[in-house]
């Protein structure tokens, strides 16, 4: 395994533990499953595990699994704090004591401020006395290192690391989001102050380890022979300013073969010949992805049920790879289930605009889905469905 140090020189697997995906069976997450993998994880080196609060029992199971095993001094875990559900002094506490409870442990490795959005955010957080219990945190060794993670644009990113004397933070990047995002610009910032960067959202989502097919030819012609993904994880790890690459791993197959790609990675081998064939690539997946969702699901719990990531998921493989594919995509996600979470039930709010990352137009966006989803064909599907559901 291939490490990189933290800003006290700890080591890291490059290739990192995401949990916000784990896999699951009849609906619920497969425990049984998810410790295979995670072991398997741990036994190949991987040691950062990354989790949060409102990630459905992810902490939870995480915690449940490291502690059976015996494993919690082997890793590194690291969880958030929801700034937004932080409405008085106490819930500081509250919150991470439920957090610890959940994990099974007496002390969080890396802990972020969740989603920073931009310095009012941070500054609410000052006010409720957020630095003082960081400080106390710290002191007793409840907490080791303190980061954020962060959605938006770079300039607002680099305000944020000129904000504290942080350990760490985490960016969303990947060859798609080069200028957007924090972007490269963030990147080289934040290292240049001295802080590593953990990345999130390295595969889009896992939009780009299934990218249109006239993407994966550009890819496969090339002399170089590798898979999607892996040039998605190459694409980062030859930046030396990468510390950790999340990666959601939920199959075997896929931990597998993420340590392999990681185990040979090496720092600038991705040349200008490369990189001049991954923005051909950029070119043929922007050519027809409608939504620049990355199903980070921020966006949800919608008041009126909608689905709104797996509508975009749909709509999205609607205009890449053909709209039967897409319909299908989209009556299971919205038809199939006990509770309707098609796109025609948006009343229009904007409350899932507030939250998202991307700053996508969504409610737009859920008009023109329904538009190309929602015709006869998939109405007389629904209504035979809301039959077939209530059996």
């Amino acid at each position: 395994m291939n490490y990189r140090s933290d800003k006290y020189g700890n080591p890291l697997a490059i290739i990192g533990f995401g949990c916000m995906r784990f896999p699951k069976k009849m609906g619920a997450t497969d425990v049984e499953e998810t410790e295979h993998e995670i072991m398997l994880a741990i036994e190949n080196g991987v040691n950062y595990f990354d989790t949060a609060y409102i990630y459905p029992k992810s902490e939870a199971v995480l915690g449940e699994i490291l502690e059976k095993n015996g494993v919690r001094e082997k890793v590194n875990i690291a969880t958030k704090l929801p700034h937004y559900l932080i409405k008085k002094r106490e819930d500081f506490d509250r919150i991470f004591n439920e957090e610890l409870k959940r994990l099974r442990t007496d002390h969080v490795d890396y802990y972020l401020m969740h989603m920073l959005t931009d310095i009012d955010t941070w500054n609410r957080l000052l006010s409720l006395g957020a630095e003082e219990w960081l400080a106390e945190k710290q002191a007793s060794g409840a907490i080791r290192q303190v980061g954020f993670s962060y959605h938006g644009n770079p300039d607002m990113f680099c305000r944020l690391v000129d904000a504290r004397n942080w350990d760490f933070c985490m960016i969303q990047y990947n060859y798609m989001d080069e200028y957007t995002q924090a972007g490269r610009r963030g990147l080289e910032y934040a290292n240049k102050k001295g802080l590593p960067v953990m990345i999130m959202e390295p595969l889009r989502g896992g939009k780009l380890a299934s990218p249109p097919e006239k993407a994966k030819h550009i890819m496969e012609r090339y002399k170089i022979s590798h898979t999607p993904a892996q040039w998605s994880f190459l694409w980062l790890w030859s930046q030396p300013e990468v510390t950790v690459v999340l990666s959601g791993m939920n199959s075997e197959a896929m931990v597998l073969d993420n340590i392999k790609t990681a185990c040979s990675a090496k720092t600038g081998e991705i040349g200008e010949a490369e990189k001049a064939m991954l923005a051909e690539v950029v070119k043929a997946i922007n050519s027809k992805i409608k939504v620049g969702c990355t199903g980070c699901g921020y966006c949800v719990p919608c008041p009126k049920n909608v689905d709104i990531p797996g509508t975009f998921a749909a709509y999205n493989r609607a205009s890449s790879e053909g709209k039967i594919p897409g319909l299908i995509d989209y009556f299971m996600c919205t038809a199939l289930r006990p509770t309707p979470t098609s796109a025609s039930q948006c009343v229009g709010c904007g409350r899932c605009e507030k939250r998202c990352p991307q700053k996508i137009e969504i409610r737009k966006h859920l008009k023109e889905a329904e538009k190309m989803l929602e015709g006869p064909l998939y109405k007389i599907g629904r209504n035979a469905a809301k039959l077939f559901v209530k059996m």
